[in-house]
């Protein structure tokens, strides 16, 4: 299973919402590239990054932020947040992210992601699949529509996609816990890789998580938890490690 830190970005900044919303965020860092080195220093396997005021369509993009990022690790960076064209797929890829997340796009033009899974392989394409009481919202979590995470999914797979990022948005950065039988219950259901995502807030979450590798759950992010020093991305890192030792992976 993969750790994956995350870094949201807005003005340029690392932040973190609170279930999604702009008006209750939280400054953490000015200099997210800074953040990204102290995660891979602390053993993390992949970043992820969120560009929030792309995914708002605010106007505003922080692609020369994300990019510093890229290029001050050597680990695989995911982002996700605003990729609505070909184009934006295929820049960011060229740029050096290793996965790009179309989470809107999968809703209102599920040809961008066929075309980017056929473009750049299954491996350089992920699905955001972030739900509210049971249904997916879009447009950076303004929009719910009537779609279940489980149907999305499946139409996503019919499309070549491999990988899901499933967020509960009602515990999004709350620090009440992940929704872990939503998760693997996603995992069984599809047969997809599925990284967990939202209120993940104690080493007990992740433990909980590691435990159930077996159902499907590929990876987890953490956010909010990490910033407020609920615990370290270095026990993160750890835990991680020792399940990887005891499975044999």
């Amino acid at each position: 299973m993969m750790l994956l830190p995350s870094i949201d970005l807005m003005d340029g900044k690392c932040v973190r919402l609170s279930m999604g919303r702009a008006d209750r965020k939280k400054e953490y860092s000015g200099d997210p590239a800074d953040t990204a080195r102290a995660f891979e220093e602390s053993g993390a396997d992949m970043i992820h990054v969120v560009d929030l005021d792309a995914a708002f369509d605010s106007g505003r993009r922080n692609t020369e932020t994300l990019l510093r990022i890229v290029e001050s690790v050597r680990l695989p960076v995911q982002t996700g947040g605003g990729i609505r064209t070909m184009d934006d797929v295929s820049r960011l890829l060229d740029k050096g992210v290793s996965r790009v997340v179309l989470g809107t796009a999968a809703v209102k033009n599920p040809d961008l992601v066929a075309g980017a899974v056929k473009g750049f392989g299954a491996g350089r394409v992920a699905v955001a699949i972030d739900s509210l009481d049971g249904k997916v919202s879009v447009r950076g979590w303004l929009e719910q529509t009537a779609l279940k995470a489980v149907d999305l999914a499946l139409k996503m797979k019919k499309l070549g996609v491999a990988w899901i990022v499933y967020t509960d948005i009602g515990r999004d950065g709350m620090l009440s816990g992940p929704d872990i039988d939503g998760t693997i219950a996603l995992a069984q259901g599809t047969g997809m890789k599925i990284i967990a995502s939202g209120g993940i807030h104690s080493l007990t979450d992740i433990r909980r998580l590691l435990d159930e590798e077996a159902s499907g759950i590929a990876g987890f992010i953490t956010g909010k938890a990490v910033y407020e020093g609920k615990f370290t991305v270095r026990e993160a890192a750890d835990l991680t490690r020792k399940a990887r030792e005891k499975s044999g992976a």
